[in-house]
C-alpha cells in the first residue's frame, strides 16, 4: 500500500468515527425530543378531558368577559 492511499483511509476512518459520534448524538437528541413531545401531548390530552384548554376559538368571548 502506497503512504498516500494509507493516509487517505486513515482520514476516512477519522471522519467515519466522527460522522458516527455526530449520529449517536442526534439519535439521543432525538429521543429526548420524541419523550418530551409524548409528555407534552399527554398532558394537553388530560387538560382537553377536564375541560381547561383556554383555547378561544373564533368568535368566543374570553371567560374573563
Amino acid at each position: 500500500m502506497s503512504t498516500e492511499i494509507e493516509e487517505r483511509l486513515a482520514h476516512l476512518e477519522r471522519l467515519t468515527d466522527e460522522l458516527s459520534a455526530v449520529v449517536a448524538g442526534q439519535a439521543k437528541e432525538i429521543d429526548r425530543l420524541t419523550a418530551r413531545v409524548r409528555m407534552l401531548m399527554e398532558r394537553e390530552a388530560a387538560r382537553e378531558a377536564e375541560g381547561s384548554g383556554g383555547v378561544v376559538l373564533g368568535d368566543e368571548t374570553p371567560p374573563h368577559y
